[in-house]
Order: structure tokens, then C-alpha cells, then sequence
């Protein structure tokens, strides 16, 4: 649905929310002034309602995660029936069923389908949780602690995944708590360190909140070829790109190229805080054999509604029906993008249902314009200037229409 034009953005009540969560919350966390944010209350498809009912229609799936649109129904459906039979379990411990048939699913649809076999899978929370799992599991296959990572890459703000992630503010405050084990390449150079102490390659096959970069053809091929050589194990950072969000299963098999780790989460529920490492078998198996402690767990691992709610999820995105969504959603968003001709537009690229148009100043003031207009929108890349296109797959071809419209005449104005 399109929604109405707004002028007063933030509401009275998202203001009073606003007031009484800054009394309560680390100022650190939830930005605000006179103009951010609106308090979400409720949201359904591609619209999300806020505190004083005002509707927005939303380009950014909620960081991703609902790809398959707001509160799913049959989702929401198998959240609602698990929870009124077990809320909570033992997930190292005492596991539900759930978790195995989820781990099996992972399995199913990443080393299985790529023709390599089984894969085993470590669970876990979030996104970073599953990139430090990733770097554990090379440390120990590999007997190595290096790590190559890549300019503008972004795997989350844990003390693990900053090894990886390359955005200066969120690395910079606890660089001196890191250790000195990363080796930082351009994203996308083919010169490449003749380094035999990295043990891991840890890489977004297309960058998300560096800027949604395309990685060159031939690059991924060229970091299996030279981890091939080195002994180190590929890591792909699928955490945003997975599960169609490119326009295919996963970013890398535009490439054609097969991790020896990959990484997922966001939409693989549609909206629990779920996410999980998938490795070739010989690679995780070089974990050590539980002997009643687990070496690497979590108090809410294999979560049974989180489980429910990602098999649903998964079980919709293998339709046809959705496979074809998807492509006809990228084709009209890509058709769209491309005509998008402005005087203060740099670049505007992407692929599926993940673009980024690149402006020449920051783009936080147009994020503003747009939500007083019912748009919501997130701005990428080192500096910001990335305005980010990652709606749900859901979205209409009026609504792709009426965003990028709205956003050339904020452009003009």
C-alpha cells in the first residue's frame, strides 16, 4: 500500500516515547533528535505502522530480516503453535527435534545442493555470533590464527567479528583490545599476501553495509584458488545476502565459487533472533567431541520457536512461487534503479533485491525528508552516502514506483 504523505515526523507519542526510553536506555544506542526516530508499533507485508498510527511503507525489510514481508502469516502461524508447546529448551543439553531438522534443512541448502556433500552446522543468535563461530572453527581446522579480511567489510561488532569488520567507527574505540591478527586487503584487489599464517579469508561475497559493492569477476574464484594454496578456509559472509536477497539462495553461487564456512541469519526466520555457521563436514568436524560440556554454546542455542519459525521460513522460500516473486520484484527494482538519472547520484548498483544508489553527500538528512514522506530508508558505506534499496520481496511494482519517485523529487528539492 502507498502511503499517505506526511509532515509532522516524529508524533507526540513516539516524542514522549522517545523522552521516557533516553531516560532509561544508553544514549550510545537509539538516535534522536527533533526529527528521529518514530516508535514502531505494528507492520504487516511491506507497510509498518508506527506509535500515533501514522503508516510507512518500508525499503529496508527491518535490516533485512523480512524478506518474505512483515509478520508472515504462516510464520507467524508456527511462532504461535511452538510457543504454546515449548517455549524454552536445553539446546546442548536436552534438544528438541526442531533443531536437528533445521540443522539437516541448512545442510540440504547450501553444501548439498552446491554438490559437496554434508554439511554440519553450528547455531546461534546472531549474525556475529555465527562469523566468530566461523573464525573459531578455522582456527581449528586450519591450526592457524591469521585472518584476512577486506576494506569496507562489515561481520558485526562482537570482539570476534571485529577482526573482520573494517568500519573504522566501530572498530576504532577497542582497536587496542584486538589482536593483531588481521590482515586488511582492498575488497575486490587480486593482489593477494603470500602469507602462510592466515588461517581464514573472511569476506562478504557482496558487501551489505560497506556500500552494497560487487565484488570484480573472478575475485571470489581467486580467494578459493589462493586459500586452496595456503591451507586457510574460505569464510563467505551471507549474513544479509542469503536467502534470495541477490536473486539467488546466496550471493556466492552468482560466482559460482563454495566456502569451506558460511554464514547466515536475518531472513532465515523472518524475524526470531536466530543465525548459524554451516561448514563442510571435515571442516567442523575438527571440533572436538563433546564430552558433556560443549566448547563453544549459548544459553538459547537451537531456540525451539526460533527453529519452528526458520523452517517455515525456509520451507516458503524454496517455492517456485516465491523464486519467481523474487525475480520479478529484482527485475522491476533493477529496471527502476537504472533509470534513476540525478545530478547528485555517483553510482547506483547492486543486484536481486539488495542496491544501493551512491550519493555525493551523506545521505542522513534525505533519510529524514523521506520519512516525513512515509518512507523508510537506511543509509550504508563508510561515510553514509549510500542510500540502501532492500525492500521485502513482497513489494509491489506501484510501490517500488512511488519510493524511487519520491526519492528523486527529495533529491530536487
Amino acid at each position: 500500500m502507498i502511503p499517505d504523505l506526511k509532515t509532522t515526523i516524529p508524533g507526540p507519542r513516539s516524542r514522549e516515547l522517545g523522552t521516557r526510553l533516553r531516560e532509561y536506555e544508553s544514549h550510545n544506542v537509539t538516535y534522536q533528535d527533533e526529527s528521529w526516530p518514530v516508535f514502531w508499533e505494528r507492520a504487516e507485508g511491506t507497510n509498518v505502522w508506527d506509535a500515533d498510527g501514522n503508516r510507512f511503507l518500508d525499503f529496508t525489510s527491518a535490516f533485512g530480516v523480512a524478506g518474505l514481508g512483515h509478520r508472515n502469516p504462516e510464520i507467524v502461524e508456527a511462532m504461535n503453535e511452538q510457543a504454546g508447546k515449548l517455549l524454552h529448551g536445553m539446546g546442548d543439553v536436552h534438544p528438541t527435534a526442531l533443531k536437528g531438522e533445521l540443522c539437516a534443512k541448512l545442510s540440504e541448502l547450501t553444501f548439498e545442493r552446491w554438490g559437496k556433500g554434508r554439511g554440519k552446522v553450528v547455531l546461534s543468535n546472531s549474525g556475529f555470533e555465527a562469523v566468530e563461530t566461523a573464525l573459531k572453527t578455522a582456527r581449528l581446522a586450519s591450526g592457524k590464527a591469521g585472518v584476512m579480511a577486506f576494506s569496507r567489510g562489515y561481520h558485526g561488532l562482537g570482539y570476534g567479528s571485529l577482526l573482520g569488520t573494517d568500519l573504522e567507527k566501530f572498530r576504532g574505540p577497542f582497536g587496542d583490545q584486538l589482536a593483531e591478527v588481521t590482515t586488511r586487503v582492498p575488497f575486490g584487489s587480486f593482489d593477494l599476501p603470500d602469507d602462510d599464517s592466515i588461517g581464514a579469508v573472511l569476506v562478504e561475497p557482496i558487501q551489505g553495509r560497506g556500500g552494497k559493492v560487487l565484488p570484480p569477476a573472478g575475485f571470489l574464484e581467486a580467494l578459493r584458488q589462493w586459500c586452496d594454496d595456503h591451507g586457510a578456509l574460505l569464510i563467505f559472509d551471507e549474513i544479509y545476502t542469503g536467502f534470495h536477497r541477490t536473486g539467488k539462495w546466496f550471493a556466492c553461487e552468482w560466482d559460482e565459487v563454495v566456502p569451506d564456512l558460511v554464514c547466515v541469519g536475518k531472513a532465515m526466520s523472518g524475524g526470531f533472533p536466530i543465525s548459524a555457521c554451516v561448514g563442510k563436514a571435515e571442516v567442523m568436524d575438527q571440533w572436538p567431541e563433546s564430552e558433556g560440556e560443549a566448547l563453544h554454546t549459548s544459553t538459547f542455542l537451537g531456540h525451539p520457536v526460533g527453529c519452528a519459525m526458520a523452517l517455515k521460513s525456509l520451507e516458503i522460500l524454496a517455492r517456485p512461487e516465491t523464486i519467481s516473486m523474487v525475480e520479478r520484484a529484482s527485475r522491476v527494482l533493477e529496471k527502476s534503479l537504472k533509470k534513476l538519472d540525478h545530478k547528485e547520484i555517483v553510482e547506483v548498483r547492486g543486484r536481486g533485491m539488495m542496491w544501493g544508489v551512491e550519493l555525493r553527500k551523506n545521505a542522513g538528512p534525505l533519510l529524514v525528508d523521506l520519512l516525513s514522506k512515509g518512507l523508510l530508508f537506511l543509509a550504508d558505506g563508510p561515510e553514509g552516502k549510500v542510500l540502501s534499496f532492500t525492500p521485502p520481496f513482497v513489494i509491489s511494482e506501484e510501490e517500488v514506483s512511488f519510493g524511487i519517485e519520491t526519492v528523486k523529487s527529495q533529491l530536487n528539492s
